[in-house]
């Protein structure tokens, strides 16, 4: 890896402090690996700078839910898929752009793009050899996070 930062800090602590932020939970990393497979939802965005990637943030729909009503304070009952389907949005969206912020003065400054969903259960993506893959759960009380990233 030929970055000057510890990348799997850099976003794991954005996405520790946006949702901190947004719904007083307090992540923790829980594990790291290197695998690519991801919860039945997932937000991505690329990035693009130095050092081009993906950004993902997956979970379970249960676990969005719960964040969409601690950021919203919607009830479970008023809550629908498409809803835990925009947290996931904006959650990857928020992490990208604390970590874009964090870095806009460095030499691994970079630009994101719109985040998208993905759903589908026990999806995984193959990495093909000299790529770099920083995976991270990241829990607090009922929610479980994966955080990947991908250059």
């Amino acid at each position: 890896m030929d970055l000057s930062v510890d990348v799997g800090s850099i976003f794991s602590d954005a996405l520790t402090e946006i949702t901190s932020t947004v719904t007083g939970l307090k992540l923790s990393v829980t594990s790291e690996e290197t695998d690519l497979d991801f919860d039945e939802i997932s937000g991505f965005m690329s990035i693009y700078g130095r050092k081009s990637g993906f950004l993902f943030v997956s979970a379970t729909e249960e676990v969005f839910r719960i964040l969409c009503s601690k950021m919203t304070g919607m009830s479970d009952d008023e809550i629908t898929r498409d809803d835990a389907e925009d947290i996931a949005c904006e959650i990857v969206n928020m992490t990208g752009g604390n970590a874009k912020v964090r870095l806009m003065n460095t030499e691994d400054a970079f630009d994101i793009t719109q985040p998208i969903v993905t759903t589908g259960d026990k999806m995984t993506l193959i990495a093909k050899r000299k790529t770099h893959v920083i995976s991270r759960t990241l829990s607090a009380d009922a929610v479980s996070l994966k955080l990947k990233i991908v250059f």
